[in-house]
């Protein structure tokens, strides 16, 4: 039985050797990226065991993806190699006060050779929690029809189903993420959503509103990420705030929200209570940022209770 699993697509990201406009960046890094393997490599620091569903390029860079899944503890036995498709990458840009820009070279992503008929049943059966984003399903049509099937299958097995929007206007439109999140909706028991993305798929800037009508699709618990502001949530109707624990550092927030999300699934998965769940996220979100890169900076467990102090997240 895994503890969390995953669909979706990773990519080598090449991260700049300085901050500032691409255009002025001598070199580059390679690192591994892509919103839902770094939620399992986050588990896994966190010692969950977990596993992932995805498609890479029979290529070098494919290869080396899987490796490091493999070396994060990750179970890849379901994720398929393809000829017909090259492994994604992506370049980032950094600024000088952490934020930045990714530019994507996936519209043939290796993902496309991934069909619902061949979904692995009893994979996703054995698993505890399913954990998606709004970015895999944005990539093609073929990988909407996968992602539903996946959910139909864990429903039928009593598998929990968490949710991250991670809308990316580059892959569509405000219109299209909210129309195609929705219909998910109904099946989801974790929403883990950034404000942003809640403000594109209820329409609305207000919180209690938002809540309102996240609650209309009787989903468990509903967490609104806020950055540096916290974050906020509600179990059964109960909502209550947690603060953002101030980083030592910013030099890079992508996979923030990552680390985020590994860390509410590891309390949920433990049983805590939502407070407990958000100060341990918003303190994995908060580490995070002081390292550059996707993955990097995702802790162990250890290093998580180290700073928070062990009687505090035992006892809390």
């Amino acid at each position: 039985m895994r503890d969390v699993i995953t669909i979706g697509e990773a990519m080598v990201v090449f991260n700049p050797s300085k901050t500032g406009p691409l255009r002025f960046v001598p070199s580059f890094e390679r690192n591994v990226g892509g919103a839902e393997l770094n939620v399992l490599v986050g588990c896994s620091r966190l010692g969950l065991t977990t596993g992932w569903l995805s498609s890479l390029g029979e290529d070098e860079f494919g290869t080396f993806i899987n490796n490091f899944a493999r070396g994060e503890g990750i179970d890849v036995s379901e994720v398929k190699r393809t000829k017909k498709y090259p492994t994604s990458i992506n370049f980032k840009e950094i600024r000088q006060d952490g934020g930045g820009k990714t530019f994507y070279y996936r519209d043939q992503t290796p993902t496309r050779d991934l069909y619902a008929e061949d979904l692995n049943e009893n994979y996703i059966k054995n698993s505890r929690i399913l954990h998606l984003t709004g970015i895999f399903p944005a990539l093609h049509e073929g990988a909407r029809l996968y992602m539903k099937e996946a959910i139909a299958i864990a429903k039928r097995y009593n598998v929990k189903i968490a949710l991250d929007p991670n809308i990316r206007l580059k892959l569509w439109s405000k219109k299209e993420a909210r129309e195609t999140l929705k219909t998910f909706l109904p099946d989801v028991d974790i929403l883990l959503a950034g404000k942003e993305e809640m403000k594109i798929i209820f329409e609305t800037d207000d919180e209690d509103e938002m809540y309102k009508q996240a609650r209309s699709y009787e989903i468990q618990d509903i967490v609104i990420k806020d950055g540096e502001n916290g974050a906020s949530g509600m179990r059964n109707g109960s909502k209550i705030y947690e603060k953002a624990r101030k980083p030592t550092k910013v030099v890079d927030t992508v996979g923030a929200g990552d680390g985020f999300d590994a860390g509410y699934l590891y309390g949920y998965l433990q049983g805590w209570n939502l407070q407990k769940c958000l100060q341990f996220s918003n303190t994995i979100g908060s580490m995070v940022v002081s390292v550059i890169g996707d993955n990097e900076g995702l802790p162990f467990l250890s290093e998580v209770q180290e700073l928070l102090g062990k009687k505090e997240i035992i006892e809390r």
